[in-house]
């Protein structure tokens, strides 16, 4: 499918087929891949198999409403090799665009499934983001959880963002491990600032933002059951949490969305 085809005709359209990585959906000018984790993860090994450059950006409806008032952000993950929907709302649309395979690619999960197949296939990782200290905790956690797993390095991110000398060194200390995925949390938008425009200068196939992730598995928050992130309530598990942090994103970004969806839906809005 095209990405400027609004919801309705993307219903009228779209039949179930199947997905290769391509397919990308309008969601109020995001372009979102709506695959599932298992495809996800095929195609990571795949790039990694033929040691291809990308990047991915795991979305959240928080990262959709940010991209509508911040062009770069939204180029950031226009032009990621995948845009995956990490929020049951952007599953729910992707349904409605035909694709009823689509599943939730929710971060922390993504990075676990992925960690226990790199401790099968020998795949090295580096870590980048949190406070200082917290990588060493995250890679820790991994590898007791993983026995065989390999991680390559790890770095904190106290500054975001990075200072520009500092991130040259960084840059060269990634190339000497020679990860083939490096995982960021440095949270929306600096993790995808620095994917985006780091992109070509390291060496590792895959570069993926997750910023929730490293505080989940770090232990600094708690992850909401699976029951309410299946019912699409895990922001108010996680707006018990952190209130003053997220008060703004859930209780008026989220209304906001649903708003906004509807108006393109009914084409009243359109974005490209």
């Amino acid at each position: 499918m095209k990405p400027d085809h609004d919801i309705k005709s993307g219903m009228l359209s779209i039949r179930e087929r199947k997905m290769t990585g391509q397919d990308k959906i309008n969601i109020l000018g995001a372009h979102i891949n709506p695959l599932s984790p298992a495809e996800t993860l095929e195609l990571m090994m795949q790039w990694i198999k033929d040691r291809e450059r990308h990047y991915i950006c795991v979305c959240a409806v928080h990262i959709i409403m940010e991209c509508l008032h911040n062009h770069h952000l939204q180029q950031m993950v226009n032009q990621a090799s995948l845009a995956v929907p990490d929020g049951m709302p952007l599953v729910w649309v992707s349904k409605l665009y035909g694709y009823r395979n689509v599943r939730r690619v929710y971060g922390p999960n993504l990075m676990l499934s992925f960690c226990e197949l790199a401790a099968q296939k020998n795949f090295t990782n580096f870590l980048l983001g949190g406070a200082v200290g917290q990588p060493e905790i995250l890679a820790h956690n991994l590898t007791t959880r993983f026995p065989g797993l390999k991680i390559a390095g790890y770095n904190a991110t106290p500054k975001r963002p990075i200072p520009e000398a500092e991130n040259k060194k960084l840059i060269e200390e990634i190339n000497a491990c020679n990860p083939d995925v490096v995982w960021v949390g440095m949270g929306t938008p600096f993790q995808e600032y620095w994917v985006g425009a780091n992109r070509s200068s390291l060496n590792a196939p895959i570069l993926i933002g997750v910023g929730a992730a490293f505080d989940i598995h770090s232990k600094r928050v708690y992850q909401a059951p699976t029951w309410l992130q299946r019912l699409g309530l895990e922001w108010m598990f996680r707006l018990i949490q952190e209130p003053r942090r997220l008060w703004r994103r859930y209780l008026i970004g989220n209304p906001l969305f649903v708003w906004k969806l509807v108006c393109q839906w009914l084409g009243i809005s359109k974005y490209k």
